[in-house]
């Protein structure tokens, strides 16, 4: 029996065609059948509760190794800084996702606390592209990617604070939602996790899963889940297409553009948004983005991290965060104020930008070395490869990366839409749009099943 989705499968369950306890021995029957992709790096023993109820009810999850904590899960951040405890007790987050009936049982390889967009931690395991195992498989949320790209899961938690969901999600053909600021509950003891510009989510292998998890992880938890929002009627939206962006191999620009034209075709007005424009959005982003990281790792060496047992890169960034002054941080955390103003401004002519996710195809292993001290060097190869992710980051705005086509090798073309903060639904009513062409096709089943 084949499913496409974590819907599809959760539906099977509930009709009887198969029980919960099949759907996770199936997980971890293939986790184990694709050990040395590095995706998984670690597993429970034991089962997990059965699911009482939910939308997902007894679908199995995978957790990112960095974020909020989940009760029984382990969350190292990729360092072996971190001992091997376990979390006491559940995030609002992680409750949400056990409500919906998840059954989270491991979790997934992360770069050292994320500062890099392929995953190969020092401590292992090093996580490999499941469509070329050659490839990275993107990073910081690289082991969940890969483990929804191989089938061991029909989606998995990740989060994303200057590219993590979306960039791994582009390499392994994927769909992979930044919400925007606030949408997720990020409690107790985790609002403000990396001065607002992190938030957590999932990748998953179709829009329906996304649309359909939404509800699930938003809204206030003691009332009913937000209404969704509908498309409005066909012609209402102005995407503003980013044109002369240096840099972007010809595959991807064409697959930008081959976006572009599908939408005008369903009746939504396209114009030219020269990517100069977001020039200065993205360096007040980057700068942002390279304090906020330096001034939180930092602050938990003063709280009692080693930083001798943390890898080289990671160290640089903890000296760079020891001896940045408050007006330093002070003058990114404003020069992130005027981003978001200017993006603001953006979305006074256009209701969704339509821009490239990655300048060319997952990168080989190895590209993001973290064992050097070159801070400014790992942050340009950062924004060279996806260098219109941690904008969106920076200025709270939501950004939808999906497929939209393969190049010759096979390899998937991503796209990515942007809207303003609370466009996150907008995004995925477009997204579905481009995925119902049917220009991508996941190679590898879930649980590895006949393709």
């Amino acid at each position: 029996m084949e499913f496409t989705d974590a819907v599809a499968l959760s539906t099977a369950i509930a009709r009887g065609e198969l029980s919960a306890q099949d759907a996770l021995d199936a997980a971890r029957a293939r986790a184990a059948a694709t050990e040395d992709l590095g995706a998984v790096c670690w597993l429970m023993d034991e089962d997990p509760p059965a699911a009482t109820g939910g939308a997902f009810a007894g679908v199995p999850l995978l957790i990112k190794n960095l974020g909020g904590p989940f009760a029984g899960i382990p969350m190292r951040a990729g360092s072996a800084a971190l001992a091997r405890m376990k979390g006491a007790s559940d995030s609002d987050l992680a409750a949400r996702f056990r409500a919906a009936g998840f059954r989270p049982f491991g979790a997934t390889t992360v770069p050292e606390f994320g500062l890099s967009l392929s995953s190969e931690p020092a401590i292992g395991p090093l996580c490999r592209n499941p469509l070329d195992t050659s490839l990275s498989a993107g990073g910081s949320s690289g082991g969940s990617a890969a483990a929804v790209a191989a089938g061991i899961v029909p989606l998995a938690h990740a989060t994303d604070a200057g590219g993590s969901i979306r960039v791994p999600a582009a390499c392994c053909g994927l769909v992979g939602l930044k919400p925007s600021r606030g949408a997720i509950p990020g409690g107790p003891g985790f609002g403000n996790h990396l001065g607002g510009i992190a938030t957590e989510f999932a990748v998953t292998r179709t829009i329906r899963d996304a649309q359909a998890l939404w509800p699930c992880l938003t809204g206030d938890a003691r009332g009913p889940a937000p209404a969704p929002q509908h498309l409005p009627t066909e012609g209402s939206f102005t995407i503003g297409l980013l044109t002369d962006t240096l840099g972007i191999d010809p595959a991807r620009t064409t697959a930008l553009a081959e976006a572009a034209a599908s939408l005008e075709a369903a009746g939504h007005r396209v114009i030219d948004i020269a990517a100069t424009e977001l020039t200065p959005i993205r360096r007040a982003s980057a700068r942002a983005f390279e304090r906020i990281i330096a001034a939180n790792l930092a602050t938990l060496v003063a709280s009692g991290l080693d930083a001798s047992l943390t890898e080289p890169l990671t160290q640089a960034f903890i000296e760079r965060g020891q001896s940045m002054s408050a007006s330093e941080l002070w003058s990114a955390t404003e020069g992130a104020a005027g981003a978001a103003y200017k993006l603001w401004s953006l979305f006074d002519r256009v209701d969704v930008l339509l821009t490239p996710m990655l300048s060319g195809p997952p990168p080989p292993l190895g590209a993001f070395p973290t064992d050097h001290r070159d801070t400014a060097t790992q942050i340009e190869r950062m924004d060279t490869f996806a260098p219109f992710a941690a904008l969106a980051n920076v200025t709270g705005a939501p950004a939808l990366t999906l497929p939209f086509g393969a190049d010759d090798t096979g390899l998937p073309l991503p796209v990515q839409l942007i809207a303003p903060p609370g466009g996150d639904l907008r995004l995925l009513a477009l997204g579905a749009m481009l995925e119902a062409e049917g220009r991508w096709h996941h190679p590898i089943p879930l649980f590895g099943g006949a393709a």
